[in-house]
């Protein structure tokens, strides 16, 4: 006959107390409350009593009710390696990474003591120290730290690890810590995993850098507005940025080709004016009015005002051109044909001096054919 362990009655109370409590929660986080202070513990326990319950037990105790719901709540047994120190259970409703933020909020920094394990790599960053040359650089070597003099103190060249997360803190790296001003450990609760719809979500993935994932997530997007604009894909966030892309691609291709429509009417206008007195100017084409034209522009202008002279009447075309483009009005005076018959005539009166004759437009275009 099989002799029956007998169980305290109270173990089978928190077992049972756990189990109900895992089956009515979603999320369940295991907590390192090793090395915590009563009167912070107490404090803690007071600022986050209204979102979570905290339960102390043994970690025998914990795995015996993981094993009574892991069937029901599938994964929760991967908590299990989660429960080191002096193992605890948070219970709550509330978000994982809220979660983790308020118990990170509540911790305040100590100086490590032997014995302690690292809760995160512990580093000794490099530069200056308060220490005199003497056996303190022969200290910091014996644990990895390298150092020298600069300014008559000493100096850590580099940064050094000098304890591992998760490593116990031995005793001679406590004090040099203590003696250097590093405080690495934080009193508090260590959320060490959270259980949360069959997934396990570690410290590390809970401990987010919440400006960067910001900034991450800022940068995502605009890269995602700018691959869709530039590949077509319009969606209503990018719509009006595409169409505002599409009227300026095309507005600059019109100008580039000399497309005449409503929107470079204008532009395209005063191009063809640029080139046309810049061509003027290069071949040295110099306008002269005729003498009977300037007597009749004389005698007339009391009647018509001052004659105009060719160079103005293009200006005139022009700008009536532009009206007619913007839908102003139609254009008026002579046509394009009649202008340039008048400038071939005005051409024909030239100085009488071989040295002063300038080629008519004629004998340019000539030149121009043969080169």
């Amino acid at each position: 006959m099989t002799k029956q362990a007998h169980v305290a009655d109270y173990k089978k109370k928190v077992v049972a107390e756990l189990t109900a409590l895992m089956r009515e929660y979603p999320i369940i986080a295991a907590v390192n409350m090793e090395n915590l202070p009563t009167p912070q513990l107490q404090s803690i326990r007071a600022s986050i009593r209204q979102n979570v319950v905290l339960r102390m037990a043994k970690r025998r105790l914990i795995k015996i009710a993981i094993d009574q719901v892991k069937s029901e709540k599938k994964g929760i047994a991967e908590l299990e390696p989660y429960l080191t120190g002096m193992p605890a259970l948070i219970f709550t409703s509330e978000n994982p990474f809220t979660l983790f933020k308020s118990l990170k909020k509540s911790k305040s920094k100590a100086p490590a003591k032997a014995g302690q394990t690292a809760p995160n790599d512990i580093i000794v960053k490099a530069g200056p120290t308060p220490f005199s040359p003497g056996p303190i650089i022969s200290e910091l070597g014996s644990v990895g730290i390298k150092s020298g003099i600069e300014g008559g103190k000493v100096s850590v060249k580099e940064d050094a690890v000098v304890v591992r997360e998760d490593e116990v803190i031995k005793q001679k790296v406590a004090e040099l810590l203590t003696r250097l001003g590093i405080t690495p450990m934080e009193v508090g609760l260590n959320l060490t995993a959270a259980f949360e719809n069959g997934i396990i979500l570690r410290k590390q993935d809970l401990d987010i850098d919440e400006e960067k994932f910001i900034a991450d997530v800022a940068s995502a997007a605009r890269w995602a507005v700018n691959l869709a604009v530039e590949a077509g894909y319009h969606t209503k966030e990018v719509i009006e940025l595409m169409i505002t892309k599409a009227f300026r691609d095309s507005k600059a291709l019109a100008l580039e080709q000399n497309i005449l429509a409503d929107a470079v009417a204008g532009p395209i206008l005063a191009k063809a004016e640029a080139h046309m007195n810049a061509l003027r100017i290069a071949a040295n084409i110099t306008v002269v009015e005729k003498p009977k034209q300037a007597a009749d522009q004389k005698e007339n202008s009391a009647e018509s005002g001052a004659a105009k002279t060719t160079e103005e009447k293009v200006a005139e075309m022009v700008q009536a051109t532009k009206d007619f483009a913007a839908g102003k009005k139609e254009p008026e005076g002579p046509s394009a044909e009649a202008l340039v018959d008048e400038a071939k005539a005005e051409d024909t009166v030239r100085p009488k001096s071989d040295a002063e004759k300038v080629p008519s437009a004629h004998e340019l275009a000539k030149k121009a054919k043969k080169k």
